[in-house]
């Protein structure tokens, strides 16, 4: 007989919601999937990964829920309303919400899973696609502390560390912050390396000095590695970027903190998608520099380094 305790529903099946969602199954949780994707149902189906006919049906009686939308609009449309999760999940159930989203629409979802008694956990994971399967992402908590306590099991499944911030929105706040600092530095490492390049460094050179530099951090070392074959096949796209910095500008403004930088990378990205490169990764914005200043495709070669 199946452990209740163990029953798990997995909304939203996409780039990160579907690895996520078999590495819970691989854990041993007995795993519910939807998603409005017919395809994406018929790949977690391939997967050995059961599938629910509606949203409804995958939360029905289960203790745990877990979603990752892609936005605000897709949180309050699977949430909210008279036919809306919060409304068909049972009451004490925990539901933990993985997305990217504005802390108003969270707050909003919080207020419904009060009514309900329902313990929301809001926990935006921190990687991208390429890494999911791995379990190597890490994840912000804020929500009710004895449902993160209980929950640790699950998220050490499918996270690699959980951070656990406070007891309201603050998890959205993390999320938008940590990728404020990614958009920011993939719009420095753009001008960084025009800049080298105008000045006559060799491709792989400049990549060399930049790994080998007082600001070599993670992101840069990241995004070195595919720059050095010019490999912009996105693991987040700059539609993406421009969705999140969309999100960081309106916490800036709702909280009064002039977020200027972001501001001005926010129009990058807009230019890039204007270009038709809204699918690319969000480092095309070494791309977009280049083009600003009337650089060519580099050598690639090896570093002389």
């Amino acid at each position: 007989m199946t452990d209740t305790s163990k029953q798990i529903a997995f909304i939203g099946i996409g780039k990160m919601g579907l690895p996520m969602s078999l590495l819970v199954a691989k854990a041993g949780y007995d795993v519910t999937a939807f998603d409005q994707s017919a395809a994406r149902l018929s790949e977690a189906r391939e997967h050995g990964i059961a599938v629910a006919g509606s949203p409804t049906d995958a939360v029905n009686s289960r203790p745990v829920v877990i979603t990752s939308l892609p936005d605000d609009a897709a949180l309050r449309a699977v949430m909210l309303g008279p036919t809306g999760l919060i409304g068909a999940m049972a009451p004490k159930a925990v539901l933990i919400e993985t997305s990217t989203v504005s802390a108003e629409a969270s707050a909003e979802v919080d207020a419904a899973a009060q009514a309900r008694g329902i313990a929301y956990l809001r926990a935006p994971v921190s990687g991208n696609a390429s890494i999911v399967h791995t379990g190597a992402l890490s994840c912000f908590v804020s929500g009710p502390k004895d449902a993160f306590e209980s929950a640790k099991p699950l998220f050490a499944s499918f996270t690699r560390a959980q951070t656990y911030l406070g007891p309201s929105e603050e998890a959205r706040y993390a999320k938008l912050a940590v990728n404020l600092m990614i958009a920011v530095s993939a719009a420095m490492m753009a001008e960084s390396l025009a800049l080298a390049r105008k000045g006559g460094i060799g491709w792989q050179d400049i990549l060399k000095v930049l790994d080998e530099s007082a600001v070599a951090s993670p992101m840069v070392k990241y995004k070195t590695a595919p720059l050095r074959t010019r490999d912009f096949v996105s693991s987040f796209s700059c539609k993406q970027m421009a969705k999140d910095l969309d999100l960081i500008l309106g916490a800036g403004h709702a909280v009064g903190v002039p977020l200027q930088l972001a501001a001005q990378v926010r129009e990058t990205y807009g230019a890039l998608i204007a270009q038709g490169a809204g699918e690319t990764d969000f480092i095309a914005t070494v791309k977009h520099l280049e083009r600003l200043s009337g650089l060519d495709e580099p050598k690639l070669g090896e570093p002389k380094l």
